[in-house]
């Protein structure tokens, strides 16, 4: 599967440089960053969550969890882990469980764990489970500046 159109046309139309990095099929972060060679911390995920005032999109480093107490107060409201099936409705060109972090191109408002700030490169599920994006740093935080960040991510 190529990268979802939805995702391809979010980035182009933010200018935002990158390349693709192929890898076989693989649903573990962690082996995911053994199988291309980059580091826990460098390697974003995303989790959706779902409070009483809708979706948004947590992005933190795979070597992580995140702690909802802090998101919760965050976003002044407590928030859940959203189901597969909510995941999926919202994510239609992706593949299930491969929710990328760039929650904007699906109308998600997002939020960057203060990990990532600041990494040289930064790598992300790119909707399916064969591609990562990969990108300097510097231009993950152009395609976040309008996103909140703050420190909800615990290392597991």
């Amino acid at each position: 599967m190529a990268i979802p159109a939805t995702l391809r046309e979010y980035l182009r139309a933010c200018d935002i440089d990158y390349e693709e990095v192929r890898h076989d099929r693989e649903v573990s972060a962690s082996r995911i960053a053994q199988q291309t060679h980059i580091t826990g911390e460098q390697l974003a995920k995303a989790i959706m969550l779902h409070g009483s005032s809708g979706y948004r999109i947590a992005v933190l480093p795979s070597t992580c969890d995140a702690d909802l107490n802090s998101l919760a107060q965050l976003f002044n409201e407590p928030v859940e882990l959203a189901t597969e099936e909510e995941i999926i409705s919202r994510f239609r060109d992706c593949d299930p469980g491969a929710t990328t972090p760039v929650g904007q191109a699906y109308g998600l408002q997002v939020y960057v764990d203060d990990m990532l700030r600041h990494q040289p490169d930064i790598y992300f599920d790119a909707g399916d489970h064969e591609t990562l994006l990969h990108m300097s740093g510097r231009e993950f935080e152009r395609l976040m500046e309008k996103s909140p960040h703050g420190q909800f991510s615990r290392h597991h």
